[in-house]
Formats: structure tokens, C-alpha cells, sequence
């Protein structure tokens, strides 16, 4: 059997940590109980453990135990976050970017078809946004601004603190998507000055099917308006049975993050500045997509001019990487982001997105350099002069 292709497509999603399923294990067998069941010691053992995972998951990312509420992942704590407001207002202005993700650009749209008004503030060449036009598209009757901590295909990291900085001012409402910065940058939901934060455990080595979304209760209480009707769970905002295994993942995940995170985001960096130093040693004319300076150390997104972008994916079959969202890698279009930073059609086919993980070493780098490099050099010369 040939070996699996080497895994650098860890912003689609990360390998469970062998320590966080150690931890999970127990509660699939003999811990079995429902959290909400009060009467027993199996449920109390399940809602001891779910605290738990609470207490850790609030302690990344600067919270408090009752201000994290456990989703089914990002993409549902996104849509309660959005429309649970527009549902708490009726009607009103949201903020938003061009260069979100998918699970917040649909959403919006769907509020927009409903009635409310979106604003899409642009981003620049280097990917990051302007605070000021922020500060502009504000109207007298915006409710909400979203806008991303670090972006999942170019993985730049907006002014989030100096945004949210203007939105208290104002008096709205501020959510960030930070599935892509909790557990591989430093975020603190007070520092960067949210009301509503997401987070997904399978980007930071927990498992798949189980986030989490930050609901503040401090200066002001915030209510939001649940997307479901149910068991009351989740202080009534997300019922329904809690996935007790799932939930204790995602806080060994987030504890291991807190402790790790200084030192492995040096040595990731590094490796990824290898990468860029590697494939521009063998490369000439390549260029990187968004801001090297504002960026997430695991990622690096890249454009090969004068290539077939279709023909460098097909080419890659020993390397697992992207040319943009899992979400959206069925689609025939560019990347969306890409093209809010100004590149055309064909430059953005022809990018790739390298997500780096804590398993990433130093030999996969060098293969996927040398892999690469070989391809691009030989599409080039097969290219029409």
C-alpha cells in the first residue's frame, strides 16, 4: 500500500491529539451518563466532566464558565450569533467583511433576503481591513459587526481589538469568528473587546462535531434568541443532549493549546518560513497572499503565476493541500477571498493554502518543497509562450 499523501491542510481541519482522545475514551464506555441527567451518579459524573471541559475552554480564551455555550461547531455558533440577534432586534444594519467565511457570509445573506441591511467593508491588497471603515459604515441603526479574528485561506489577523474598540464606542454589538485564531494565537475575548466569539474543537486538535460560542454576561448581559426549542440545555440557547465525549475533547484540546501554544507557535513559524525560504530558493516569480507580518504562524497561501491552477492540484496527489475553504472546495470559482485582495481568476486558481499543525516536521517540509517546486517548474514549461 502507498504511503498516505503528507498533511499539510490543517486549516480544513487538524488530527485529534492522542491526548485529547486518552481523555475521551472513558466517556463513550464506562462514563457514559447524560449531563443532564441530575438524579445519578452517571449524570453527575457527565455534568462534572462537561464543567470541566467549560472551565478550559473559558480559560483559553479569557471567559467566564457561564459565558461559553457548547454548539455542534462553529458554523451553528455562527448562525446563533448572527441570527440570534437580528431575531432579538427585528430589524436593523450589520457589518460584515468581504474575505468571512462561508458559515458567516450565508447566514447574512439570508438575513439580507429577510429584510435587514448588510454592509461588506473591504479588505486590502495585504488582506487586512481598515478600522476606520469600520467606524464609517456604521449607521444609526446598526445592530451587530462580524468580523473574523484570522482569516482560514490567507490566515491574516485583523485589527480585531481596534474594531472592537469602535464598536463599544458606538454602542454595537461585535462578533468575531475565531475558530482559526483560538488555540494558535493568543485571543482574549476582553482584549479584543467582543460580545460573541466562535470556536470549532477540530481546529485546535479535538474532535469534529462539537464548538462553542462566547456569549457575553458582563457589562452588559447580552440575550440572544435561540435558533431551537427544546430540553432547555445549555441555558436555553442550545438544547438538546449534550455530546459529553465530544465536549470533553474540546477541553483538553484547549487546555493543551493554553499550555503549549508560546513554543509551538515558534517552532510552526518557523517551519512555515522554511517553507517560503525553500520554494523561493527553486521558484522564481512567486507570490504570498496576504500580510506576512499580521499572520497565523501555521499558514502560508501562495501564488505560482503562469501555471494551470487545476493542473497543480491534480499534480499534488502525494501532498494534502488547498487552493482555498474545505467549504467551498467543490466549487469552480476562484477563491472569494483572493479575489478581495485583487488577484484575477487565473492567479487565484493557480494559489495554494499550507496549513502547518503541531504534527507538521521538518522532513514534510522539505518533501513539500522539493514536490512543489518540481510540479510548478514543469507546468511551467509545458505553459503556451
Amino acid at each position: 500500500m502507498s504511503a498516505p499523501p503528507v498533511y499539510l491542510d490543517s486549516h480544513a481541519t487538524t488530527p485529534v491529539d492522542p491526548r485529547v482522545l486518552e481523555r475521551m475514551l472513558p466517556f463513550f464506555t464506562e462514563r457514559f451518563g447524560n449531563a443532564s441527567s441530575r438524579s445519578h451518579p452517571y449524570g453527575w459524573e457527565a455534568d462534572e466532566a462537561v464543567e470541566t471541559a467549560r472551565e478550559q475552554v473559558a480559560s483559553l480564551v479569557g471567559a467566564k464558565l457561564r459565558e461559553i455555550i457548547f454548539t455542534s461547531g462553529a458554523t451553528e455558533s455562527n448562525n446563533l450569533a448572527l441570527r440570534g440577534v437580528a431575531a432579538l432586534r427585528g430589524r436593523g444594519h450589520i457589518i460584515s467583511a468581504t474575505t468571512e467565511h462561508k458559515a458567516i457570509l450565508d447566514p447574512l445573506r439570508r438575513l439580507e433576503r429577510e429584510g435587514f441591511r448588510v454592509s461588506w467593508v473591504p479588505v486590502a491588497s495585504d488582506g487586512l481591513l481598515d478600522p476606520e471603515s469600520v467606524r464609517a459604515a456604521i449607521a444609526d441603526d446598526t445592530i451587530l459587526i462580524s468580523i473574523m479574528a484570522a482569516n482560514n485561506e490567507i490566515g491574516v489577523l485583523p485589527p480585531v481589538a481596534a474594531v472592537g474598540a469602535i464598536a463599544r464606542e458606538r454602542g454595537v454589538l461585535f462578533h468575531t469568528d475565531a475558530v482559526q485564531a483560538a488555540g494558535k494565537v493568543p485571543f482574549d475575548v476582553e482584549a479584543a473587546g467582543v460580545d460573541l466569539a466562535s470556536f470549532s474543537a477540530h481546529k485546535m486538535y479535538g474532535p469534529k462535531g462539537v464548538g462553542a460560542l462566547y456569549v457575553r454576561r458582563r457589562k452588559p448581559k447580552l440575550d440572544l434568541v435561540p435558533l431551537m426549542d427544546g430540553g432547555g440545555q445549555e441555558r436555553g440557547l442550545r438544547p438538546g443532549t449534550l455530546n459529553v465525549p465530544g465536549i470533553v475533547g474540546f477541553g483538553a484540546a484547549a487546555e493543551i493549546c493554553h499550555d503549549e501554544m508560546p513554543a509551538e507557535s515558534v517552532r510552526i513559524g518557523a517551519l512555515r518560513d522554511r517553507l517560503l525560504h525553500g520554494l523561493r530558493e527553486r521558484l522564481p516569480n512567486i507570490h504570498v497572499n496576504g500580510s506576512m507580518t499580521a499572520r497565523l504562524p501555521q499558514n502560508l497561501n501562495t501564488a505560482f503565476p503562469d501555471i494551470e491552477g487545476e493542473a497543480l492540484l491534480m499534480g499534488l496527489r502525494t501532498l494534502a493541500v488547498s487552493s482555498g475553504s474545505a467549504c467551498t472546495s467543490t466549487s469552480v470559482e476562484p477563491s472569494h477571498v483572493l479575489k478581495a485582495i485583487g488577484l484575477s481568476d487565473e492567479l487565484a486558481r493557480a494559489s495554494l493554502r499550507f496549513g502547518l499543525s503541531r504534527f507538521t516536521t521538518p522532513a514534510e517540509i522539505e518533501y513539500a518543497i522539493e514536490t512543489v517546486a518540481d510540479l510548478v517548474g514543469k507546468l511551467r514549461e509545458l505553459a503556451p509562450r
